[in-house]
């Protein structure tokens, strides 16, 4: 069974910056793509970025510039560095792992329990 455990979230003021962890267990890490997703309250839960296998990344346009997914597969870790935070930015964010992951939550097979990320001044 694969688990993923997100680390990294806080409060940080507009402008600051934060890196978010996804640690993976429990398959082989290397196989997967890894998505980040975020949901603001009383939002639908959105796209924000992925990286293949390959290491491929696609960012959602509203991140692209300011966010930089990277994966260690030595560490079985994904990372989300994310700059320039904007409150807009203020959301739970999730990590997602599947063999056939891409832009929608339904291509993810498994999820990570969230992190809160707030950007307030």
């Amino acid at each position: 069974q694969v688990q993923l455990v997100e680390s990294g979230g806080g409060l940080v003021q507009p402008g600051g910056s934060l890196r978010l962890s996804c640690a993976a267990s429990g398959g082989t890490f290397s196989n997967y793509a890894m998505g980040w997703f975020r949901q603001a309250p009383g939002k639908e839960r959105e796209f924000a970025g992925f990286i293949s296998k390959f290491g491929i990344t696609v960012y959602a346009d509203s991140v692209k510039g300011r966010f930089t997914i990277s994966r260690d597969n030595t560490e079985n870790t994904m990372y989300l560095q994310m700059n320039s935070l904007k409150p807009e930015d203020t959301a739970v964010y999730y990590c997602a792992t599947g063999l056939n992951g891409r832009y929608s939550a339904s291509s993810y097979d498994y999820w990570g329990q969230g992190t809160q990320v707030t950007v307030s001044s």
